[in-house]
């Protein structure tokens, strides 16, 4: 292996105004020289067409005239006049091949009486070329008894010298056309490709963590603008993420650091000042024992929320009774109104069941009534609900703290948040408890949010969906168990 193979390889490509400017250039090339050709081909097709139209004129005139019958003098003026205002020339061949009119001996005279012979048995006129390559046009005439041969021509080397010249004006053209082609195409390439260098530029600044520099601006087109907008979205969040990131750390490793110092700093005295005597050496073990168990719930919630994050729990989604499941973790709080004086109250409607899992909505739950009777107020009371809604059922947990700031309701579900004020906190966390429960939900796709006003404490919310299949019905014992729970929390 190479000494670079750790290197990320660029990949190598052409520029995007080079790609545009050389796609622009060819196809005004391919338009010039498609449009060149053609108008070529439908000029000279359009000249054929007018001469053919100008012989076929010329010569019904002239036989309109020769057959009112053949006088040598004004017939040959009529014929003149024909002649001279269409611009061709007119001959009048008897059968032998001899010019009747004008009177003109010419060696290819009986050669061209002869085709007109041949081609005028089955058309009364033809169209063709004669050797010259001039375009002629014969018809046979019958003037008294005498039967006689129309011959017209018409030059084209006038007409084949204008398209001589015009192929040349094309050509000159096309020419001048191709070079404002190559730089109008070279100035929109640029145009086009000028903001998204400029974003380019910007996003590679982004990624080497200048959070500073702003992407929101508007363009000529509205697909750039609408990129800016996306990227500058993106790097809001990335920034947001980079904050969060950086006081996770810093949560987490104060998280860890106070415990582990309270362990080494008990676990040395133990060495030396309480190791004879037991009931401090059991005091001090008791404070190793309790802070190992802080460290593990920690690890514990670090890894639960970094697998529900990366989607690597598997969440069996079964149909439970929800009523029960918030009566059983309601009740783990009782020893919270011997110890610490703080009430929490149920008001639960009966047989509630949902689809989900029963595990993770127990997480859910335990975490969000654990926090209430954190930040709860004065009056330590603590709220739950639980009711029906026509779609599903609808889960409550109140509390009378001093509730979230506006600027402060979006973050609460971030890890580590905690409020600007301070509480005591007679439910051991690890402030991870809100980020897994947020996951939670998302996984388990059940609405939730919370409603909060500063001084008057914050409800948070959770909405169930309704079961998709029959529920048994519970034991009769243990509806009787519930029902004192429900009476005692009551």
């Amino acid at each position: 292996m190479s000494g670079n193979s750790g290197q990320p390889r660029l990949r190598t490509g052409r520029r995007l105004n080079l790609v545009l400017w050389v796609a622009f250039s060819v196809f005004a090339l391919l338009l010039i020289v498609v449009y060149g050709l053609l108008q070529n081909m439908l000029m000279r097709r359009q000249f054929h067409e007018t001469a053919a139209s100008t012989l076929i004129t010329a010569g019904d005139e002239i036989i309109e005239i020769l057959e009112d019958g053949y006088d040598a003098g004004s017939t040959v003026k009529r014929i003149l006049e024909v002649s001279n205002r269409h611009g061709v020339g007119a001959y009048l061949l008897d059968e032998r091949g001899a010019s009747a009119f004008p009177e003109l001996t010419d060696e290819c005279f009986p050669e061209i009486a002869e085709r007109l012979r041949g081609e005028l048995e089955e058309k009364n006129r033809i169209l063709f070329d004669n050797d010259s390559g001039d375009m002629s046009f014969g018809a046979s005439v019958q003037t008294g008894s005498d039967t006689y041969y129309l011959y017209l021509t018409l030059p084209t080397v006038a007409i084949n010298r204008y398209l001589g010249n015009f192929r040349w004006m094309s050509l000159l053209t096309g020419a001048f056309a191709l070079v404002l082609a190559f730089v109008a195409s070279g100035a929109v390439a640029l145009l086009i490709t000028k903001p998204v260098t400029e974003v380019t530029e910007r996003a590679k600044e982004l990624a080497r963590g200048n959070y500073s520099l702003n992407f929101r601006k508007e363009y000529f087109c509205t697909e750039m603008t609408e990129l800016s907008e996306a990227l500058e979205s993106a790097r809001m969040e990335i920034s947001k993420a980079d904050g969060v990131q950086k006081e996770l750390i810093a949560n987490v490793s104060h998280d860890f650091k106070t415990p582990l110092t309270m362990i080494k700093a008990y676990a040395s005295m133990i060495r030396e000042i309480s190791g004879e005597d037991k009931a401090k050496r059991d005091a001090h073990a008791q404070i190793i024992i309790d802070e190992s168990d802080r460290l593990t719930a920690l690890v514990g919630d670090l890894l639960d929320l970094s697998r529900l994050r990366a989607g690597m729990t598997e969440s069996v989604r079964t149909v439970f009774n929800l009523s029960e499941e918030v009566y059983r973790i309601a009740g783990r709080f009782d020893y919270l109104a011997e110890t610490g004086g703080y009430k929490v109250e149920t008001l639960v409607d009966e047989d509630i069941y949902t689809l989900a899992c029963r595990e993770r909505i127990e997480q859910v739950l335990y975490n969000l009534i654990g926090n209430a009777v954190n930040y709860t107020g004065e009056d330590k009371r603590v709220r739950v609900k639980l009711y029906r809604k026509e779609n599903g059922a609808r889960f409550e947990v109140i509390d009378s703290g001093k509730g979230i700031p506006p600027e402060e309701v979006d973050t609460i579900w971030d890890r580590y948040y905690r409020s600007s004020g301070t509480h005591k906190r007679p439910v051991k966390g690890t402030g991870l408890g809100l980020s897994i429960v947020k996951s939670i939900l998302l996984a388990q796709e059940c609405p939730f949010g919370v409603i909060s006003e500063v001084g008057k404490g914050s409800c948070f919310w959770v909405e169930f969906p309704p079961p998709e299949e029959e529920k048994e019905e519970l034991p009769m014992e243990r509806k009787k168990e519930r029902k004192k729970e429900r009476a005692k929390h009551e």
